[in-house]
């Protein structure tokens, strides 16, 4: 009892001494609260979206924004190619892109973290066939890559975080394998084997709490590539599927309205550039913050 309140009162002094940091990084504080809010309106898009976003009313076909000639005041952000209220799609297509991006950074770092730990632990053998195939994945660009899996398996949400997870692991394969070759040649790991420790005692409770901070700020920066990456499979029509609002999709079927109904493809993509860069935003100032070379004092 006496270890584990040294080791809540430790955290908690962690916790605040980061949340400090963070209030102290303008960039990453206004990332974050910009994530925040694209995270509310996606866990309350059903409660919050003035409209149905799967049902349209071809009167209100290519309606523009209210602000604009010829808007109505309950379709803020106008409607698309079919009638639907296009703020309604935005929103709900919010979870879409969080809800892969995430997923995929997650299934991606739980099997890179805990082959890399294993590879850079062991060597031998499992570091071979692991580095080799890892090279391998490399020579493939991604885009390519996930569109190949995509087209076997199709269209899908759980497709989706597969074909992106099937190659995003490499990097934190890559990341993880060399911080724990550089972490395991260090004395608190040699003190932990001469006390009696196991390897995977060692690997869990020494290794992985030194360089989980690099886990984490190569995870934030990744979610944003994965969105980007959800949201040109979309383009592609091999995203999450037709009838599931994304915004990828929404780009591409507004693309033949661009003269003449440019809010349809535009605004997505707004919504798309406002997360992405906020998430980058928090990326580079978790780096700043948990880094120990780039500490803030």
């Amino acid at each position: 009892m006496y270890l584990l309140a040294i080791k809540l009162r430790l955290l908690r002094q962690n916790c605040q001494s980061f949340l400090r940091q963070l209030c102290r990084h303008p960039s990453a504080l206004l990332g974050a609260l910009v994530i925040i809010l694209y995270l509310l309106a996606a866990v309350f898009a059903p409660y919050i979206i003035p409209q149905d976003p799967f049902i349209g009313q071809l009167g209100n076909r290519l309606l523009p924004p209210s602000w604009a000639e010829g808007g109505q005041p309950e379709y803020l952000l106008g409607c698309d190619e079919l009638g639907r209220d296009l703020l309604s799609r935005i929103i709900y297509g919010a979870r879409v892109s969080i809800g892969v991006g995430f997923l995929s950074v997650m299934v991606s770092m739980a099997i890179g973290v805990t082959a890399g730990l294993a590879a850079g632990y062991f060597r031998g053998w499992f570091d071979e066939v692991f580095s080799r195939f890892a090279d391998l994945l490399l020579a493939f660009p991604y885009l390519i890559f996930a569109l190949g899996v995509m087209m076997v398996t199709g269209p899908g949400f759980w497709n989706l975080i597969m074909a992106l997870s099937f190659k995003g692991w490499v990097e934190f394969f890559r990341l993880t394998r060399g911080e724990t070759l550089s972490e395991k040649t260090k004395e608190y790991v040699e003190a932990a084997k001469a006390s009696g420790q196991g390897d995977l005692t060692i690997m869990l409770s020494e290794i992985l709490p030194n360089i989980v901070h690099s886990v984490i700020v190569l995870g934030t920066l990744r979610m944003g590539y994965m969105i980007i990456m959800e949201a040109s499979l979309s383009f592609l029509g091999l995203g999450v599927g037709t009838r599931i609002p994304a915004w990828g999709s929404m780009i591409a079927n507004g693309r033949q309205f661009m003269l003449n109904a440019w809010w349809i493809s535009t605004l997505p993509g707004l919504a798309l550039l406002i997360l992405v860069l906020s998430i980058n935003l928090l990326g580079e100032g978790l780096r700043d913050i948990l880094d120990p070379r780039l500490k803030i004092d």
